[in-house]
């Protein structure tokens, strides 16, 4: 289950990684700009004199399989065994339910949270379910997370 290692030629300055179909990377690149969904793949520099580093974010759902899609990732990277262009950055967890986590899913999130840098949570976000990815409707979480990053929040236009 560890996921591929694809060679990217965009330049971003956040990868953002989906642990597993359906985390939510496309959603965060699709808003965001100067960032980009590295799909289910470890971006890797097609060429390093470009982009000799890829800040890297993985997201996952909060549900049981993309808690441990994530903790999978997570320790995949740990394990050194990655190119050393990879910098994981944190993880995003997007709320897969209205309402607050079942105790079982908060306990994993913690588990899951401490082997990576930094953890967000973005709430579940009826506009985005319905295709509105505008400004007004990002959450103050999304906020959070870029200037966690130190990088500007640049929403892309949409018609």
């Amino acid at each position: 289950d560890r996921l591929p290692i694809v060679p990217q030629y965009a330049l971003a300055r956040v990868w953002w990684l989906g642990t597993h179909g359906g985390a939510g990377e496309s959603t965060l690149a699709n808003l965001v700009g100067h960032t980009a969904a590295a799909g289910h793949a470890w971006p890797v520099p097609g060429d390093p004199r470009i982009a000799p580093l890829h800040r890297v974010v993985l997201v996952a759902r909060t549900n049981m399989h993309g808690l441990r899609s994530a903790q999978r990732a997570a320790i995949q990277w740990a394990s050194q065994t990655l190119p050393p262009t990879i910098q994981v950055d944190g993880l995003v967890l997007m709320a897969d339910a209205p309402g607050r986590l079942p105790k079982a899913l908060r306990d994993a999130a913690e588990v899951i949270s401490g082997g990576v840098r930094q953890t967000w949570t973005l709430p579940g976000n009826e506009a985005w379910r319905h295709g509105d990815l505008s400004p007004r409707t990002a959450p103050r979480e999304l906020h959070r997370i870029f200037n966690d990053l130190n990088i500007p929040l640049t929403f892309k236009e949409h018609q």
